[in-house]
């Protein structure tokens, strides 16, 4: 009887004890996605500070008037570009057939005035009609039409 017993709070304790482990992974799990996501908005944060540290230090010299841009299909996220950087649709790039990589261009929206600073990591586009093509963010933050596909557009570049 007291075998029996013995056995009987022996195989409770390490019941228990499993459970209690397979909670601390879940919380571990959990704790991990949260870290994630946090990472993320602090890397857009640590972005958006850049972009607006740059627009507020640098001094931007009019490349063209009335340009016309577009942007990069979702099938091209993940490739490399012709600078050798992996294309990312979520940041501030944008290619263009002549200015160096790594420049720094101001892309203003003719109609609503508003602008993003993109960095150069690519060439093209190879369309004769359009002069750059920005990444889909970049786009959709300046766009008033969010199903259009091109834009009108004032290309600034950083001088220093």
């Amino acid at each position: 009887m007291k075998k029996s017993i013995t056995l009987f709070f022996l195989l409770a304790i390490i019941t228990l004890a499993s459970s209690q482990s397979s909670i601390s992974e879940r919380q571990k799990a959990t704790i991990q996605k949260d870290s994630i996501k946090k990472s993320r908005t602090a890397m857009e944060l640590e972005e958006k500070k850049i972009d607006s540290l740059i627009s507020s230090l640098g001094k931007f010299k009019i490349y063209k008037k009335a340009a016309h841009a577009s942007y990069y299909a979702d099938k091209f996220n993940g490739r490399r570009t012709t600078s050798g950087t992996k294309f990312d649709n979520n940041k501030y790039t944008a290619a263009h057939k002549k200015l160096p990589f790594g420049t720094k261009v101001k892309v203003t929206n003719e109609k609503n005035g508003k602008f993003v600073i993109v960095e150069i990591t690519d060439r093209g586009p190879f369309v004769k009609s359009r002069e750059i093509d920005l990444s889909k963010r970049a786009f959709m933050d300046i766009a008033v039409n969010k199903n259009s596909g091109g834009l009108q557009v004032t290309i600034a570049v950083m001088s220093n």
